[in-house]
């Protein structure tokens, strides 16, 4: 379900892809059965495509890997996590629109 510019992680690889990564990283928390993150999905991608090269996204199905959504907190999808140098610099849960991802990226890439 990852979109040209957005790549699965899961429970193995998210320290090397995501807390390790040079460039700030976007998780995007989901499942298979959730309508908002089918819909929030688009968006995801139109973020990914706009910030390639300064901002890496990533998705993570929920269902599929239970140990990373656990330690951050996961109770609610989609929720976007953005990552800044192995910490979380912000988190945005529910579907929202792009320029409110947009304004999250921004801070994070200031």
């Amino acid at each position: 379900m990852a979109g040209q510019f957005v790549t699965e992680v899961n429970d193995a690889n998210f320290e090397k892809n995501v807390l390790q990564s040079e460039q700030p990283v976007l998780v995007d928390f989901w499942a298979a059965w959730c309508g908002p993150c089918r819909a929030l999905a688009p968006v995801v991608d139109e973020v990914a495509s706009h910030y390639q090269g300064k901002l890496k996204v990533m998705k993570m199905d929920v269902d599929a890997n239970t140990a990373t959504p656990m330690r951050y907190g996961i109770r609610g999808i989609p929720a976007l996590l953005i990552f800044k140098e192995g910490k979380v610099a912000e988190q945005i849960v529910g579907y929202v629109p792009k320029d409110t991802i947009d304004k999250s990226v921004i801070k994070v890439l200031a």
